[in-house]
């Protein structure tokens, strides 16, 4: 079985997680009051539900196939305070209970500045999940704000700099993955953001190594629908942090993409399992992309080369339908 099949395979076990004490270290804040500790979301483990096992399946097939963890890594977990970023830090802690590989999680979740910002339930929830954790605080929202006209969208730049600020801490904390929180909609969305507004094909990858070659970002949930990691959020109760500053931006385009997709899978149910199972189904000979043509291994069709990656590992199992979140904020 090769490293990847076994991480895998750990990752489906229902067997009971052992439990890591002492191997994480808390760093609490003077300012945390105790009052907030005593919040009534929940914080004790729970039972693994099939909501879990399901994207614990997911989250384990990625890791599988675009090898995103291996023995000895130090992975920085970029927590938002959204429903992503949580369920991330927690499939991860239990797959490393069973993984077949050592690797270390740092949580860290960066203040921007937002006005009514509070961590609070966020950093109480990792002091009582055992995490290691920093806070760090930069205030980009005043930069957008300046730097962005009233009215256009913020993601662009706010993802910039939030970017540069994580890779700064990835270095100072010694750190040799970013695990981020996106999810099978984000990299279908995105994908649909190129197409139409950027006039390129480009999704989100699994795996991707900066330009300098410095850092490496994993994304371990782009299998997972966002649907189910709403239902899971919900079981958890994982305190939710409002972003007030792009979540407000009802024209975002980003936003427009996902109404769409949203408005197909009504008619077509599997919208959005075909159009993930495209990604990872690239037929460049039929695309007109000059450079690819140029090259010399380049192909009239898929039979003279076979496939990019096994069939197996291209068509993504599909996972149980959950009910469609409830109308109001997005959550991270």
């Amino acid at each position: 079985m090769t490293h990847g099949a076994q991480v895998r395979a750990c990752a489906y076990t229902d067997a009971a997680a052992q439990a890591q004490a002492g191997q994480c270290r808390t760093r609490p804040l003077p300012s945390l009051a105790m009052s907030s500790l005593d919040a009534p979301w929940r914080t004790a483990p729970l039972r693994e539900t099939s909501t879990e096992r399901a994207l614990m399946r997911e989250l384990g097939r990625a890791v599988a196939d675009f090898d995103l963890i291996r023995e000895g890594d130090r992975i920085m977990v970029a927590m938002s305070g959204g429903k992503d970023s949580y369920a991330l830090y927690t499939l991860l802690s239990k797959l490393a209970q069973r993984a077949p590989v050592r690797f270390e999680l740092i949580a860290v979740h960066l203040d921007q500045g937002h006005p009514g910002y509070d961590g609070r339930p966020l950093e109480a929830w990792l002091q009582r999940a055992n995490a290691r954790y920093h806070i760090l605080r930069e205030d980009t929202y005043s930069v957008v704000t300046d730097k962005i006209p009233e009215g256009k969208t913020y993601c662009s730049l706010c993802s910039r700099l939030r970017r540069g600020i994580l890779y700064r801490a990835a270095d100072e904390l010694g750190c040799t993955k970013i695990a981020l929180g996106h999810h099978r909609d984000d990299a279908l969305e995105t994908l649909l953001l190129n197409l139409f507004f950027a006039g390129k094909l480009a999704a989100m990858p699994a795996h991707l190594t900066s330009n300098d070659s410095a850092h490496i970002v994993i994304r371990p949930l782009i299998f997972c629908a966002e649907a189910t990691l709403e239902v899971y959020a919900r079981e958890q109760g994982f305190p939710i942090l409002p972003c007030n500053l792009c979540g407000s931006q009802s024209q975002a385009q980003r936003r427009q993409m996902k109404e769409m997709l949203s408005r197909m899978e009504a008619q077509h149910p599997n919208v959005r399992h075909s159009m993930l199972a495209a990604i990872g189904n690239v037929n460049p000979a039929h695309l007109l992309d000059r450079a690819l043509a140029a090259q010399p291994h380049h192909v009239s069709s898929p039979d003279e080369a076979g496939s990019l990656v096994s069939p197996t590992r291209l068509r993504p199992r599909r996972v149980a339908d959950a009910p469609s979140p409830d109308a109001g904020g997005e959550p991270r």
